[in-house]
């Protein structure tokens, strides 16, 4: 997994690089075919907000979280992404596993 955290009117210190990264190992548990995440982490006045986009195969999955705190900005975010990848994968499970087993079976 690639991961690329760029900040607008905003420096990327280590701690939140470290933090950023420590969260995206809840992401990579739930669906281990994440091949890059870039995050744009901005602040405008009061608002800090996170965006990540997410590339795994066959899509892109998109999420954004604003908050007062940079750190509950990013929790907000992890959490949202998660819920998507969850639903992105339990989505291809469903697909996968549509075909003969859940048919009924005509009597021969």
């Amino acid at each position: 997994m690639n991961l690329h955290i760029t900040g607008h009117h905003v420096q990327i210190t280590p701690a939140i690089r470290d933090y950023v990264n420590s969260k995206m190992e809840r992401v990579t548990k739930h669906f281990d075919h994440v091949i890059d995440v870039n995050v744009i982490m901005s602040v405008e006045k009061l608002r800090q907000k996170v965006e990540a986009t997410v590339h795994v195969r066959g899509r892109d999955i998109f999420c954004e979280s604003t908050e007062e705190d940079m750190y509950a900005a990013i929790d907000t975010l992890i959490d949202k992404l998660d819920r998507t990848i969850i639903k992105h994968k339990e989505k291809g499970l469903s697909h996968r596993h549509d075909d003969v087993s859940l048919k009924p079976q005509s009597p021969e």
